[in-house]
C-alpha cells in the first residue's frame, strides 16, 4: 500500500464550524495534490444513525478522518482512523447555558459515542489545549495531539491602510450563532453603556432578528453572512471584534478577525486565551463583565496608535500560529505517521 495519504471524510452535515473545518481541510489537501473527499451524511445520522446506511470508503482511501460526534456504528473498519475533538460542550462551565434536553443529549448520547470513537481512533486530535484538557477530564484520558484550526489568510486579510476613521463611530463586529453560550445577552448592555460613539454590526439569523426588536439604535443586524467572503468583508469594514463568548472549542471567528487586522475584545477563558494574546492582539475581559468590555472598546477607540499596533500584531500572530499551511502540514504529519504504522502492522501479520 502506498505511503501517500488519501483521506476520506465521512461527515454529518450539521451546519456548524465542524462542517467548515472539514470542507476547508479537504479542499486544501486537494490543492496540495493529496486526494481527499467528503461523504456527507444527513443531520439525522447524528441522533438516529440506524436510519442511515454505513458509508463505504472509496477504494482509493487509506486514511479515515472523522469528527468524534460521528456515531461509532457508521465508522468503517480496516483503515486507520483520525478522530478530531472540535468542542468543549462537556466542560462543567457550559452546563449553565444548556436546556435540560440538550444536557441529557450530550451526557447520554454524545459523550458515550465520543468515548467509543476515541477508543477506535489510531490518533485523536483536538483544536485547542482547552478542548484537549476538557476531553481528558470529561471523556477519556488518552494521548491527544493539538492542531489549531487554520485560517485562509488570503481571504481573511486587512484592508490597507488600516485606520480608525475620525468622525465615524468606532465599529464593533459580532459574528456567530445567537445563543447565550456565545454571550449574545451581553451585547445589548455593552452597547447601551458605550453610547452613540460606537456601533455594533452583528449576525445571528432569525433568533437575532427576534431579539433585535429591543436593541438600541447603535446595533445593526447584518442578517446571515453566507460564505467566507461575506464574513471577511464584514470584518474588513470593522475596527474590532466584540466576542463575549463564554466557551469556545477553538474560536475560529476570533482568529479570522485577527487575520483581517482586527483586535479582538473577548472573554478571558476557554480557548480564547490561547488564540488572543492579551494586550498584544486584543483585550481579554472577565466573563460577563459588561463594564470591562465597554472599557476595552473605549481604550481601543481612544488610542489609535495602540489600536494600530494591536491590528498589526493580530495579523502577524495568525500568520505565525494559525495559518492554513501550518494546519495542513500538521495533519499531513499525522496521516503519514498512522499510515506508516498501519502498513508496518499489516506487514507483521
Amino acid at each position: 500500500m502506498s505511503l501517500t495519504p488519501a483521506i476520506w471524510f465521512p461527515a454529518i452535515r450539521a451546519g456548524t464550524g465542524a462542517d467548515v473545518f472539514t470542507e476547508r481541510l479537504c479542499a486544501e489537501l486537494n490543492k496540495r495534490g493529496i486526494r481527499a473527499e467528503i461523504t456527507w451524511l444527513p443531520h439525522r445520522a447524528e441522533y438516529a444513525p440506524w436510519t442511515v446506511a454505513r458509508p463505504k470508503p472509496p477504494a482509493w482511501a487509506n486514511v479515515v478522518h472523522v469528527n468524534t460526534w460521528l456515531p461509532s456504528s457508521l465508522i468503517p473498519v480496516g483503515l486507520p482512523i483520525i478522530a478530531t475533538v472540535h468542542h468543549a460542550v462537556h466542560h462543567p462551565a457550559a452546563q449553565a447555558y444548556k436546556w435540560l434536553l440538550r444536557t441529557i443529549y450530550h451526557r447520554a448520547w454524545i459523550a458515550p459515542n465520543e468515548r467509543r470513537i476515541m477508543r477506535l481512533a489510531t490518533v485523536t486530535t483536538t483544536v485547542s489545549q482547552f478542548a484537549a484538557q476538557t476531553a481528558k477530564e470529561t471523556l477519556l484520558n488518552v494521548p491527544m495531539r493539538v492542531i489549531y484550526n487554520g485560517v485562509d489568510t488570503k481571504t481573511f486579510h486587512p484592508i490597507m491602510p488600516a485606520k480608525i476613521i475620525p468622525g465615524r463611530p468606532f465599529r464593533l463586529l459580532y459574528v456567530g450563532i445567537w445563543c447565550k453560550r456565545k454571550g449574545v445577552d451581553l451585547l445589548e448592555p455593552i452597547m447601551r453603556e458605550l453610547g452613540d460613539k460606537f456601533e455594533l454590526h452583528y449576525t445571528g439569523g432569525a433568533a437575532a432578528a427576534q431579539d433585535g426588536k429591543n436593541m438600541p439604535a447603535n446595533m445593526h443586524n447584518l442578517g446571515r453572512l453566507r460564505g467566507k467572503h461575506a464574513v471577511a468583508s464584514a470584518m474588513q469594514s470593522a475596527n474590532a471584534l466584540l466576542f463575549p463568548s463564554r466557551s469556545e472549542g477553538f474560536g475560529l471567528v476570533a482568529a479570522e478577525a485577527m487575520a483581517c487586522g482586527l483586535p479582538v475584545i473577548a472573554t478571558h477563558g476557554s480557548s480564547l486565551s490561547e488564540v488572543i494574546e492579551n494586550n498584544v492582539t486584543g483585550l481579554l475581559c472577565p466573563q460577563d463583565d459588561v463594564a470591562a468590555f465597554a472599557k476595552a472598546a473605549r481604550k481601543l477607540a481612544e488610542h489609535p496608535a495602540l489600536w494600530l499596533q494591536m491590528s498589526q500584531n493580530a495579523r502577524k500572530r495568525v500568520e505565525m500560529r494559525f495559518s492554513m499551511d501550518a494546519m495542513i502540514e500538521h495533519y499531513l504529519d499525522v496521516y503519514r505517521g498512522v499510515l506508516a504504522e498501519h502498513n508496518l502492522s499489516a506487514g507483521r501479520k
